[in-house]
């Protein structure tokens, strides 16, 4: 039997790992994000992933349509004060860096990318303000981006609910749909396991921060 299913363009180098697949009721193939990982691509498709404590930035070159997201968090920190000098602030530039490099490795320009926010709840009640990660991930995101001078166009963040998340980057469209806070249990085993990760392989001195 010979499948009607349109066949996806061929992704950017390095992105073959990513996961994609053809959603018919939207018309668009749909690339899905996990904890960690990035996205970036010049085709009309969309990048699709669930927030809960995590961040994602979607950033895009404006004149070309040329962009994509991450999905990542910092490491825990006992740090309330977080500095350019701290394990967790290297991390989340390293996150961060790796997305707006591949942008411009790809024909991007600094000076055209624009930016949106999406994620940092509080999906789990037995935080406070100096164990919650995702207030600690929407702080970072903002002084990173603040002092790089790159412009925030919207951003959607912080509350209680996990978010599903679907970044169109050659539109510019973000699309944020907040999902039942009771049935996160999935979600939050998901982020646990990617925090133990950071915890066990922090970031070193010697890692290259382009």
């Amino acid at each position: 039997m010979i499948s009607n299913q349109p066949q996806p363009q061929p992704c950017l180098p390095g992105f073959e790992h990513i996961n994609r697949f053809w959603d018919s009721k939207r018309g668009s193939f749909i690339a899905k994000i996990l904890p960690g990982e990035f996205y970036i691509t010049r085709n009309d498709e969309l990048i699709a992933t669930v927030l809960g404590s995590c961040i994602s930035a979607c950033i895009r070159d404006n004149l070309l349509g040329l962009g994509g997201m991450n999905h990542f968090m910092l490491p825990t920190t006992s740090d309330s004060n977080l500095n350019c000098n701290t394990t967790a602030m290297r991390y989340g530039s390293f996150a961060m860096e790796q997305l707006i490099n591949e942008i411009l490795k790809f024909g991007g320009h600094r000076d055209r990318l624009e930016v949106k926010l999406t994620g940092g709840g509080k999906i789990l009640t037995n935080m406070n303000s100096q164990t919650d990660i995702g207030f600690m991930n929407i702080r970072f995101a903002r002084q990173y981006l603040a002092q790089e001078g790159l412009p925030t166009l919207a951003e959607d963040l912080g509350g209680e609910q996990p978010r599903k998340v679907l970044y169109q980057p050659v539109t510019g469209r973000l699309r944020v749909k907040k999902l039942n806070s009771l049935r996160n249990d999935t979600l939050a085993s998901r982020e646990q396991i990617y925090r133990d990760k950071l915890q066990k392989q922090p970031m070193e001195g010697d890692i290259e921060l382009f």
